[in-house]
């Protein structure tokens, strides 16, 4: 726990415990999104069961449970576990490894390559807690990082530790916790500097009381970025060696990517009373099938080179597009996804620049969709929507 009271109020930035209108400090039973070790907790408790490995200091499971509740598995009990990120099993490896040492994890990749989704997973099941979040904006402030001031009670008493805000990082280094930071790369450089005798000296100064809190075993960070976002805000020589840099790759095949795509629509689609991923499995491998091409600037089968458009056309966005399809379906159609429920959406993320991307995407659709055997449905649904 901080090593102050509760904090009455919150820093920019700083992540809050999610309460019910009771104020109980419970999530509640129908949230939208349950974080990562409550959506899973069935999971992570059959892990730790089984688990019989060294596990680090304040680590819940071991290295090899952490990468199994990752990445999907069969326990000696009969305990599925679900993948909850599909790639090569050695990344996770090294992630999970960089966490057991006192290096820093920075994942990197282009947007929609689950930087966010590994993250969380990586913090729920090593601390039990991913909620220790610090969002990244081109307007976080220094105390999202390192604490802040109960004002209140800094005028009445002066500083103290009761008039301190712990932010996060503070109380993942008082907790022996896994902290995160998203977007690093939009942070200004002088605050992404906050982190550099944290990482280095494992300590974070109080001037103000000539104290200091110093990171208990088991505190680590780990920190998201953006290939896209290279120059906005980029580490400094002395920041980036203080992090071990793992790459979260592409979706290799249309498989995998159809894969990862039908599962969490699934899970998503759960939440929401939505209709089975399997009654749109047609429409989800058209929609992968798209976004890779144009992704790539050439077809599926290599004879025909097309445009790409500005947009990144990430796996994130087709999760997006089939979601958003499966709504229609449910609420204005007959529960099947069709075509024309993702036409749409699709519309929405090829075309982000009106004139260059509109331009782009109707040759796409001319030369390469209409001739595709089997798609005229969804030619005219895109056609219908792109006039």
């Amino acid at each position: 726990m901080p090593t102050g009271p509760t904090t009455p109020a919150a820093v920019p930035g700083q992540s809050t415990s999610p309460t019910t209108a009771a104020g109980t400090g419970a999530e509640p039973a129908d949230a939208l999104r349950p974080h990562a070790e409550e959506a899973f907790a069935d999971e992570l408790a059959a892990l730790a069961a089984a688990d019989d490995r060294p596990r680090p200091a304040r680590w819940r499971l071991s290295p090899w449970a952490v990468a199994t509740y990752l990445l999907g598995g069969t326990l000696p009990d009969g305990t599925v576990i679900t993948p909850k990120y599909v790639g090569p099993r050695r990344i996770v490896e090294v992630a999970v490894t960089t966490l057991a040492t006192d290096r820093a994890l920075l994942l990197l990749g282009v947007p929609g390559t689950a930087k966010t989704w590994v993250s969380e997973h990586l913090a729920a099941a090593i601390s039990g807690d991913s909620t220790l979040l610090v969002q990244g904006t081109a307007g976080t402030p220094e105390e999202a990082i390192r604490y802040g001031w109960n004002y209140a009670q800094l005028l009445t008493h002066g500083p103290s530790r009761d008039a301190l805000v712990h932010s996060p990082v503070m109380r993942a280094m008082a907790e022996g916790r896994i902290a995160r930071v998203e977007e690093l790369t939009r942070i200004p450089a002088d605050v992404q500097d906050t982190l550099i005798t944290i990482l280095s000296e494992k300590t974070l100064p109080i001037p103000e009381l000539g104290s200091e809190t110093q990171a208990v075993r088991g505190f680590n960070l780990i920190a998201t970025a953006n290939d896209r976002d290279r120059g906005v805000n980029d580490l400094s020589s002395a920041l980036r060696r203080r992090f071990n840099t793992v790459v979260l790759p592409l979706p290799a095949t249309a498989e995998e990517e159809v894969d990862i795509v039908a599962r969490r629509v699934d899970q998503i689609g759960r939440g929401l009373d939505l209709p089975d991923v399997p009654r749109g499995a047609d429409e989800i491998r058209r929609v992968v099938t798209v976004f890779r091409e144009l992704r790539g600037g050439v077809t599926e089968d290599g004879r025909t080179k097309v445009k790409s458009p500005s947009g990144t056309l990430s796996t994130a966005e087709a999760i997006s597009v089939v979601t958003n399809g499966l709504a229609l379906a449910a609420h204005f159609g007959d529960g099947v996804l069709r075509a024309g429920d993702v036409a749409a959406g699709i519309l929405g993320a090829v075309v982000r620049d009106p004139a260059a991307d509109r331009l782009v995407w109707q040759e796409y659709l001319e030369t390469v969709v209409r001739e595709r055997e089997g798609w005229k449905d969804f030619y005219r649904a895109c056609r219908e929507v792109t006039a």
